[in-house]
């Protein structure tokens, strides 16, 4: 008797290909959507209930019923996050005015010059930190931002870190990659050494925090390097079992690190199937599934990579402690010679990690919306 498959449990809704962006990692604003051909709200009560959803692009925020999108999306799931390039900073501030529960994400690339230069706009810098300035002054928590690292800004995800610590808000990272969904075949990081290095830095700060959270995150950036150097995944990737990604068309993925050379099959189409159950139990669904067994591509992105950090627990939990414990044992070493450690803020003091909060604050999902615009 054939198994029946759970159900999904994240969902990613392409809502626009349109961007004002012009990204030099990511081809989306060479490759619109007809605004005509978008899916829109009412097709998307189609789609089950879930815990999370991440809205992205393109710009969510070009569409000019985003908040219908958001009212279909909060009562699909209890946490809905925006990704997004800051650039319509008015449209953002009002729409967290609406819904204060609502979860941004801003894309910035570097400082400011060179996240200008990366994403192709002059100001998206100041747009960007002066849109997160807002919301935090406003009382919005469920804010932050995330950098895609390419050999050009490696070194500036540290300041973001730092800044993002001084800030107080979420900060995710994610490497280049290639895929329909960005339109791009040429993405590669050749300076491996340096970004490897630098991530290498991140995770040791991560590792100095106090929150579990951020010692799950440094596992997750052990995996960028681990894909920088193009090694095998750390774990399996099981796209299409508990995550789906749904593009402007209707068409559902697995994941948005699909290429056409390696493999990309959909799912099914939420505007012609007979209901979204039979689409997700569907032979179709089964065989992209097997796809995704086989694929050869070893992409690390959060959206796929923290549903099996969730599953296989006790792989990233004993890296975790391992790694905890090494740099712990560092500090109390360079403490002893008189040097003080290298974290921005680190945290000291007995090693305490009961497994209940290291659960509870696996919480991933606020670094999945590094689908960054």
């Amino acid at each position: 008797m054939k198994e029946k498959v759970k159900q999904p449990t994240d969902m990613c809704l392409i809502v626009t290909y349109r961007c004002p962006m012009k990204c030099t990692m990511c081809n989306i604003w060479q490759n619109p959507t007809e605004k005509s051909r978008e899916i829109t709200p009412a097709e998307m009560e189609r789609l089950p209930r879930v815990k999370f959803i991440n809205l992205t692009g393109g710009e969510p925020f070009v569409r000019e019923d985003l908040e219908e999108i958001v009212d279909v999306a909060f009562r699909k799931a209890p946490r809905v996050v925006i990704s997004t390039s800051g650039w319509f900073e008015e449209r953002i501030i009002d729409l967290a005015r609406r819904y204060p529960k609502i979860g941004i994400r801003i894309s910035i690339e570097g400082l400011s010059e060179k996240n200008d230069a990366l994403r192709g706009r002059a100001g998206g810098f100041d747009r960007g930190l002066r849109t997160l300035l807002t919301l935090k002054e406003m009382g919005v928590k469920d804010i932050g931002f995330g950098i895609t690292v390419s050999d050009h800004n490696s070194a500036d995800m540290l300041s973001l870190y730092q800044l993002s610590r001084a800030l107080g808000m979420e900060f995710a990272t994610a490497a280049l990659h290639n895929s329909y969904y960005f339109h791009k075949s040429d993405n590669v990081i050749a300076n491996r050494e340096e970004v490897c290095r630098n991530f290498g830095t991140l995770m040791e700060w991560q590792l100095k925090e106090r929150n579990p959270k951020s010692w799950f995150r440094a596992y997750f950036n052990s995996g960028l390097i681990n894909y920088v150097r193009g090694n095998p995944r750390l774990l399996p990737c099981e796209a299409g079992l508990v995550n789906f990604f749904v593009d402007p068309y209707g068409e559902v993925y697995p994941c948005n690190g699909l290429e056409a050379k390696y493999w990309k099959e959909s799912m099914g189409n939420i505007r012609t199937m007979t209901s979204f159950e039979a689409l997700w139990s569907s032979e179709q669904a089964a065989r992209v599934r097997d796809l995704v067994c086989h694929c050869p591509k070893n992409c690390w992105m959060v959206g796929t990579a923290a549903p099996v950090m969730k599953k296989y627990l006790s792989v990233p939990l004993r890296w975790v402690v391992r790694h905890k414990i090494e740099s712990l044992l560092r500090d109390k070493e360079l403490s002893f010679r008189g040097v003080s450690g290298v974290s921005p803020s680190s945290g000291r003091g007995r090693l305490q990690i009961p497994r209940e909060s290291l659960v509870r604050n696996l919480q991933m999902r606020d670094t999945e919306v590094t689908n960054v615009r």
